[in-house]
């Protein structure tokens, strides 16, 4: 990075290492604010206490609602020598906490309240571009502008008031050597909390609609949030709302209800008012079904006195599907790395993808993260698993049908999963499970681009991108005669591999940001040192499935607590992992002593003593002892009566 910047700087290029277009653009303006690149930034002044005390008056919401924020996000980080930090709209901190190893080296260079890190001051940094850019910002080392923040690397992200409004920046600044791959990902969700906080202020008299293509995100920091008026038109809405419907949230003014979603807003108050059940489905723009709360309404409020009819007031169920994009599935394992820079590198070219990977590693959501971050994520993204339909519905849940096709068939007919898809993507989940007489038909229409329902005559042109997952070696099942070869080269244009949950580097970052979005953003809850140990040792068979119904239900459990320990993981949990232990501990010695016959007897005698031990040593009380050995209390039971 340094002869990129050498380059940049005398001869206004960059030809030897890629540099991002942030950087470039705000080294552009650095030198446009008439500053030099190699001059000290040390003779910065910093504002006094007294200074900064109206400051932080004028800022009180934003600090009252980010201090438990930013003490959550430090937990995740802390002996990592770094600070997280915060600051105003013009890039003054205003309050800041981190390790004490690195605050007096931050002091050097004025990273502390009071400092001022605009760009137009400080040159290129984090907090003064991301205000600049409007967007999250990684600036490591030498992109820095002063050569004296070069032994930083700073991860900040933009703070948005309900209207769009910049209120400032979330920022973690350290030491490069120490920087970790995921802090930009953890920066980036605290703000996003940081924002769904201040929407509970300042709308109390409007209608408020909370909402998710997923039951189980609705009260989370992922929630979506939409502010109306009780005329129905647009106020606010938060981040996940803006990706949930494809809006941008400086083209919102004079929206209404009846722009973003497939109803009337009479009917949706209708429902609020009637539904017998607190969550209603609602079809939005994008063609994507979501689970929804309204808040604000009670039976007065139905708007024109209409009183919906039973079938307006039914709730259908909808499949379950997370909405997210490639930025926000990045957590920094180098396996899921490499396959979003693949991904991205193909949007907007007509190529397949087929990724591959084990039941519950995340296939579908990181298919439509791809949708949502292409072309084509104003589109309808629909999913279609091919192991849950019976062979007999598969052909016509895809190609469609028309009326009186087949006995039981609707009245009017169905278009079929593929012209749902026209425009968007067709999401073909467990491929090879689809039956050989339709793998043919598939491929007929992945060439033609045409389709013909079945029972008619008609085709119909379809435009359609394919995304297919499997957790199948689909050449083994070619040489079994249960797959086309001609199909499997049609459909791996790109072959993407999801690891397994195990082998992932950015295991525990996972598991907090689940905590995050599962407890809410008013708790803070972290994971004790002995549940951290197991989760990393653990083979996670059920992939991020099982650690997402696991921590779902320890936080069931937990309670007013705020630490995770074992005594809040399932005890299934707890005896699938001393099984898999002892199953690795088996191993090793059957291994290491082939042929001896009582390797059991031993393996039996070594786990006896340690429980007596932990019991001696805990007073007899199982619960303690459990905790100690890192098994569950059912263990201690059975090795007790045994």
């Amino acid at each position: 990075m340094n002869r990129a910047r050498s380059e940049y700087f005398s001869q206004g290029i960059v030809s030897s290492i890629p540099v991002s277009d942030t950087i470039l653009r705000s080294w552009q303006r650095s030198k446009e604010h008439g500053l030099d690149a190699d001059r000290p930034g040390r003779d910065i002044p910093v504002l006094t206490e007294r200074e900064l005390r109206p400051l932080a008056e004028k800022n009180r919401i934003l600090l009252t609602r980010s201090r438990p924020v930013m003490e959550n996000l430090y937990d995740q980080i802390a002996s990592s020598s770094s600070l997280v930090l915060l600051a105003d709209t013009a890039g003054v901190i205003l309050y800041s906490l981190g390790d004490s190893d690195f605050v007096d080296r931050a002091r050097t260079v004025s990273l502390q309240p009071g400092g001022v890190w605009s760009e137009q001051i400080r040159g290129t940094n984090a907090i003064g571009t991301a205000l600049v850019e409007r967007n999250a910002v990684l600036v490591r080392s030498a992109e820095h502008f002063t050569p004296d923040n070069h032994f930083l690397a700073c991860s900040a992200s933009p703070i948005f008031d309900p209207h769009g409004a910049l209120l400032g920046v979330l920022d973690v600044s350290g030491d490069y050597r120490a920087n970790q791959q995921h802090t930009l990902a953890l920066v980036r969700i605290s703000a996003q909390q940081i924002e769904n906080q201040m929407f509970a202020q300042g709308f109390e008299s409007e209608i408020t609609l909370q909402f998710h293509s997923r039951p189980e995100f609705l009260g989370t920091l992922y929630e979506a949030i939409i502010i109306f008026g009780r005329d129905g038109r647009f106020r606010a809405a938060n981040r996940s709302a803006l990706l949930h419907l494809g809006m941008d949230r400086y083209r919102t003014e004079g929206m209404e209800f009846a722009d973003l979603f497939h109803t009337t807003f009479d009917l949706l108050i209708s429902q609020a008012c009637l539904a017998s059940k607190p969550v209603l489905t609602l079809l939005t723009r994008v063609g994507t079904p979501v689970f929804a709360r309204v808040k604000g309404v009670n039976q007065t409020t139905t708007m024109g006195g209409h009183v919906p009819s039973s079938r307006e007031r039914a709730i259908n169920p909808v499949p379950e599907r997370e909405v997210t994009d490639l930025e926000n599935l990045e957590f920094g394992d180098p396996k899921v790395q490499k396959a979003i820079a693949r991904a991205r590198r193909i949007m907007g070219h007509d190529i397949s993808v087929l990724i591959q990977g084990e039941s519950g590693t995340g296939k579908e959501l990181f298919a439509k993260a791809l949708h949502n971050s292409g072309p084509r994520k104003r589109a309808p993204f629909i999913p279609l698993n091919c192991a849950a339909i019976p062979e007999g519905l598969i052909e016509s849940e895809l190609f469609g049908y028309e009326e009186g096709a087949f006995t039981g068939a609707r009245k009017k007919g169905a278009r079929g999963k593929i012209r749902e898809a026209d425009g968007g993507t067709l999401f073909l989940d467990e491929i090879g499970d689809m039956p050989l007489p339709l793998q043919a038909r598939l491929l007929r229409v992945l060439q033609e681009r045409i389709v013909t329902p079945l029972g008619g005559g008609t085709s119909f042109p379809v435009d359609i991108a394919i995304v297919c997952a499997t957790n199948r070696k689909l050449r083994d099942e070619i040489a079994a005669g249960r797959f086309r070869e001609d199909l499997y080269y049609r459909l791996n244009g790109l072959l993407l591999s999801l690891p397994r949950l195990s082998q992932r580097e950015d295991l525990l970052t996972l598991a907090r940001n689940m905590i995050a979005q599962l407890a809410g953003a008013e708790r803070t809850v972290r994971l004790s040192p002995e549940v951290v140990a197991l989760f990393q040792e653990h083979p996670w068979p059920g992939n991020l499935r099982q650690m997402h119904n696991i921590l779902r239900t320890a936080l069931a459990l937990l309670g007013n607590d705020r630490e995770i320990t074992t005594e809040h993981l399932p005890d299934d949990f707890m005896e699938q992992h001393d099984e898999a232990l002892r199953d690795r501990t088996a191993a090793g010695v059957k291994s290491s002593t082939a042929g001896t016959a009582d390797v059991r007897g031993r393996l039996d005698d070594l786990e006896s003593v340690a429980i007596r031990a932990a019991l001696v040593e805990c007073s007899g009380n199982v619960s303690a002892a459990a905790r100690q050995l890192g098994v569950s209390r059912n263990t201690v039971y059975r090795k007790t009566r045994e």
